[in-house]
């Protein structure tokens, strides 16, 4: 698969949410127009409004409630998406997107087409989230001066590694998503065997919101605050088939 560019990703969301509308965002799992847009853009690595403007753009030329952008002629950048992609059905561009904002969640061609809200969860506890950290926290003035390193690949335990420019030291930072302002994160073992270990160098950052105006709540050493994680443990059957020969 060829992977577009943040621009190209950005009007190719705008043509699929101005050609499907409403269909298109219970497809995708979304609530409204303006989670997509958020949830969208950030993974796409593009501002909100950004996803919104091609969409707008591309109105009068998908039969649709909305007026769009009627009055001025269509960008060259996006005319070459639209002749690309303007008859794809509904099935084939929600599988488009899912793999070109979900390349590094390691989703499979099965996975990628479910019709259910899946894909926006995936989204928001990931790549969403994940990059509305990268864009905004030197915004915490605890990591004001440090460098950071992703690490969301390597499994060992968090998603950022931040090290101090003047020290050498470094946080651990896990980065969580929430559709609304309150709701439920969950650690995996290993996040919360690191998390124990690492104490007051370890931060959970709770990316919140996305259905409205995204924020974040950053949490040092979660597990002593008042925080209460339950231990959930789940059982997985393994079915394997075999025969003699």
């Amino acid at each position: 698969m060829n992977l577009l560019n943040k621009r190209e990703k950005s009007i190719l969301c705008g043509l699929y949410l101005s050609k499907f509308s409403e269909e298109g965002l219970k497809v995708l799992g979304f609530s409204s127009y303006t989670e997509a847009f958020n949830v969208l853009g950030f993974a796409v690595g593009a501002k909100p409004a950004s996803i919104k403007n091609y969409r707008d753009e591309l109105d009068p030329f998908f039969p649709n409630t909305r007026v769009g952008w009627h009055d001025r002629p269509l960008r060259e950048h996006c005319r070459l998406i639209y002749e690309q992609y303007k008859d794809w059905d509904l099935a084939s561009l929600r599988m488009l997107i899912s793999k070109q904002t979900e390349e590094t969640l390691e989703i499979d061609d099965a996975e990628a087409t479910k019709d259910t809200d899946s894909f926006a969860k995936r989204l928001i506890t990931g790549r969403a989230a994940e990059s509305y950290f990268v864009e905004n926290y030197k915004n915490e003035y605890v990591f004001s001066e440090t460098e950071l390193t992703d690490v969301t690949q390597t499994g060992c335990g968090f998603d950022f590694k931040l090290q101090s420019k003047e020290n050498g030291n470094f946080f651990a930072v896990e980065v969580k998503g929430m559709r609304s302002r309150k709701g439920q994160i969950a650690f995996t073992d290993k996040e919360h065997r690191v998390a124990e270990i690492m104490g007051n160098t370890f931060f959970l950052y709770v990316v919140k919101n996305f259905n409205e105006s995204p924020f974040a709540e950053n949490i040092r050493n979660p597990l002593a605050t008042s925080l209460h994680f339950d231990r959930i443990e789940r059982r997985v059957i393994q079915v394997s088939w075999s025969a003699k020969l």
